[in-house]
């Protein structure tokens, strides 16, 4: 299912970074977890998950935890991430890499992923 008018940027490979920051990241069924354990705040950014999903983020506060749909996630085409579900009829994505890239000129840091279980 795809929507062109959802479609974001592709993703900066030029950009792309082996940095990473103490921000934690589970999934939880259908959305995943974030665990800001630093001591910086992130406002107006974006989130990258696979190298391929965009998700902006208004805010993540030092020290908060942030809950978001991982259905909000697009690519280039509008593709939106697969989250799974019980009524899906492929397998769920995994969530293997998740970045933040505080501005779309800036390289991208790391966070991360904590291993989850299996996923419907």
């Amino acid at each position: 299912m795809y929507d062109p008018a959802l479609a974001t940027r592709p993703y900066p490979r030029d950009l792309h970074t082996t940095e990473t920051v103490d921000i934690q990241v589970f999934r939880d069924d259908q959305a995943i977890e974030l665990v800001n354990a630093t001591a910086r705040s992130y406002r107006d950014c974006d989130l990258w998950i696979n190298q391929r999903y965009l998700r902006h983020v208004d805010e993540l506060l030092a020290g908060e935890t942030l809950k978001l749909s991982l259905w909000d996630f697009y690519d280039v085409r509008g593709d939106r991430f697969n989250a799974g579900g019980f009524f899906r009829t492929t397998e769920a994505e995994r969530v293997r890499l998740v970045e933040i890239q505080p501005r779309e000129n800036l390289p991208m840091v790391g966070l991360i992923t904590i291993r989850a279980e299996e996923v419907d």
